[in-house]
């Protein structure tokens, strides 16, 4: 999947993404960017309910009428200015899965989902039901939906295009590079919504993106170098005794 999705991507979707970039001014995709972001602050709202997390539910559902309103429809984000103070939060059902203790299952990669986790694909339709159900049309009109889908998949493809070329440009396995920063992140968002913070990441660690970030820490005295010792000596053999002094 993730060798399908890099040759898409090559041929398909960074061009795509790039020429959207190009063509449309960077006002309009801001304003479009917000008008999307602001229809996903009653999931957020929704989930802070589940979490029991009332007062971050009050202050997404602010941000969310300050942006409709004064923010004509969501195009401009007032919210987050010095006067509101109101940044917008990622939150879904797969986050209010793993809030109570629900693992993250096998990690995945999808064509046009990218990295994820079975609880968040899991989670995934029902952060997408929310408004087509307690709403209705345009948000259950299939152009809609595909409207959306585009929009915000070429405008995010365009906005972490450096990122993505900075954390491939040396990987020596893109793939197992990806999988190690993404899961780490993710652990990170879960440790946040219990108010836990990750230990930082050794250096050793974070170099190898072959390391599961699942793995247990290896103990001290795994992780001190080993001594060196014959290669042809039998690795069964009991150690030799040490000579008198």
């Amino acid at each position: 999947m993730f060798g399908l999705h890099q040759a898409l991507d090559k041929s398909i979707y960074r061009p795509l993404a790039m020429g959207y970039q190009h063509v449309v001014p960077k006002p309009v995709r801001s304003g479009l960017r917000n008008f999307f972001g602001n229809l996903t602050e009653p999931v957020v709202f929704l989930n802070y309910l589940l979490q029991f997390k009332f007062g971050k539910a009050a202050e997404t559902l602010a941000r969310f009428t300050i942006n409709s309103t004064l923010g004509v429809g969501g195009l401009f984000d007032i919210a987050k200015t010095k006067d509101f103070n109101l940044p917008h939060r990622n939150n879904s059902f797969g986050d209010t899965l793993a809030y109570y203790g629900v693992g993250p299952g096998p990690y995945l990669f999808l064509p046009l989902m990218g990295p994820t986790t079975l609880r968040d694909v899991l989670g995934g339709p029902l952060d997408g039901a929310v408004l087509p159900l307690a709403i209705g049309k345009p948000f259950s009109d299939w152009r809609y939906q595909l409207s959306n889908g585009a929009i915000t998949g070429l405008d995010l493809r365009a906005e972490s295009d450096p990122e993505l070329r900075a954390l491939f440009g040396g990987a020596v396995d893109p793939y197992a590079t990806l999988r190690s920063v993404w899961l780490q992140n993710r652990a990170a968002e879960v440790a946040g919504l219990r108010h836990h913070q990750l230990e930082p990441q050794s250096p050793s660690e974070l170099d190898d993106p072959l390391r599961d970030p699942g793995a247990p820490a290896a103990s001290p005295s795994e992780s001190r170098a080993p001594e060196f010792q014959d290669p042809l000596a039998d690795p069964a053999a009991p150690a030799p005794a040490k000579a008198p002094n």
